[in-house]
């Protein structure tokens, strides 16, 4: 395809000199060069096309012909800075807090997840006079510095006397409405609302994270936070990821309270590329897409359908030990012993690779790596779900088989899985091989060769 400049070993090789080693990529033994998409498709440079189960981030689908016009439009026409008025600028805010309660109404416009969560501390720090920040066990908020020290998805644990202290005052609790990294986790109706009674007694503010899951993934509701109830609303909400459509862009949106407070600091804030026009009009156009294509409806029908299918293969197979779906933000952890709960990270990075085999693209998160994560664009439909479940039904089928594993010998398992070196689609140690506890399939000779190597 015309998109590709160097060969892919030579794009390799090239990535190794320049691109610093922390950096992953996704199948590091054998990595995807992918070249062009469109939808919930990406293709690679051999023209082979994958169906996208893991970006979140080109929400209402890759290249859509609606965000990309408005893009280039207004590129052509003006881009500048925000201390120029422009219309754009208000435009959006008006249009974005509109989706939002009637308190939040202040925007802060800024470039990613990670520089809105940033943001949104340094308010609730100002708002409250305190530096104390209350998260999740698992979280994760962004790479820049305030943000990993209240990550513990990236960080070593601390031992349980660093962790637990005596908190009478703090400045906020921080909370994704959904746990992505953690392993797809699903907060009670009521929990943050509960959470957040308690942190505004202590002086803090209530943060929800909508970074990955905002924009109608959930599919009953715009934003995540609100399943927590039509009562509960944050103190402060930050955006990201699907907000561009892939363009770098993000947003906090606050109360006037916090937002007057944070101007009584004395300190301008000023942000180069937040809220400018070409961003803007981009934003703008995402949110005709979400509504001309009834992709939160999607979102809802197509959830509910990839629910039903999900939950199949939990009765039908024992590597699946929970299934948790919320429109199209599903998690599959796979266990090796349902009733000791033992992580089947080893399998579930098999699943990954071999999904990977047969064009469709997916991930594993939680601590233990061994939640399968499903964000796909929000144009995914019944037709995709149908495709992806099939192929994980016949993999689990196969690995289950290879392992010996049934639903009466489950605990079997355990010890064979323990003697491998499990790895994840980042680069970690690859499944070594499945062990044959009594099955009658045969190893891919193809996947062995793979795995050797």
């Amino acid at each position: 395809m015309s998109a590709e400049t160097f060969v892919k070993g030579k794009t390799i090789e090239l990535r190794k000199k320049h691109i610093g080693p922390s950096c992953k990529i996704f199948f590091s033994h054998d990595p995807i060069k992918i070249v062009k998409a469109k939808g919930q498709y990406m293709y690679d440079e051999k023209g082979r096309r994958y169906l996208d189960c893991i970006n979140n981030v080109a929400h209402v689908g890759h290249c859509h012909p609606d965000v990309v016009k408005a893009g280039a439009q207004q590129m052509e026409l003006l881009n500048t800075n925000s201390r120029f008025l422009h219309d754009n600028l208000v435009l959006y805010a008006q249009r974005l807090q509109a989706t939002l309660p009637d308190k939040l109404s202040v925007c802060y416009f800024v470039n990613s997840g990670s520089e809105a969560n940033d943001l949104a501390l340094r308010l609730a720090w100002q708002y409250s006079g305190h530096k104390d920040v209350i998260t999740l066990e698992n979280a994760y908020h962004g790479h820049v510095s305030s943000l990993i020290a209240i990550s513990p998805y990236k960080f070593i644990q601390l031992s349980d006397t660093e962790q637990i202290q005596s908190v009478h005052v703090i400045a906020a609790f921080i909370a994704e409405s959904l746990q992505s990294c953690g392993g797809q986790v699903i907060p009670p109706p009521g929990y943050f609302q509960q959470v957040a009674q308690h942190v505004r007694q202590a002086g803090g503010v209530f943060i929800a994270d909508e970074v990955q899951v905002g924009f109608g993934r959930v599919g009953t509701h715009f934003w995540a936070f609100q399943l927590q109830g039509e009562d509960f609303v944050p103190d402060i909400v930050t955006m990201g990821k699907p907000i561009g459509n892939g363009h770098p862009m993000s947003c906090v949106v606050t109360t006037k309270e916090v937002a007057e407070s944070f101007m009584a600091s004395g300190i301008e804030y000023f942000n180069t590329f937040g809220g400018n026009p070409v961003s803007c009009a981009i934003g703008m156009a995402v949110l005709d897409v979400l509504e001309k294509e009834d992709l939160q409806g999607n979102a809802l029908r197509v959830g509910r359908y990839l629910t039903g299918l999900l939950e199949e293969q939990k009765e039908k197979h024992p590597l699946v030990g929970d299934i948790r779906c919320q429109g199209l933000f599903a998690g599959v952890e796979l266990v090796k012993d349902r009733l000791k709960l033992t992580p089947a990270t080893a399998e579930a990075q098999e699943v990954i690779y071999r999904l990977k085999e047969q064009c469709i693209l997916l991930s594993a998160d939680g601590p233990h790596r061994n939640v399968l994560k499903l964000k796909p664009p929000m144009c995914f439909t019944k037709e995709d779900a149908d495709l992806l479940v099939g192929k994980l039904d016949h993999i689990l089928t196969e690995l289950e088989e290879a392992l010996g594993l049934k639903f009466h010998n489950a605990l079997s398992v355990e010890n064979e899985s323990s003697k491998r070196k499990p790895t994840d689609e980042n680069g970690r140690q690859h499944l070594g091989g499945l062990a044959h506890g009594g099955g009658s399939s045969q190893e891919d000779p193809q996947i062995a060769k793979r795995i050797r190597s």
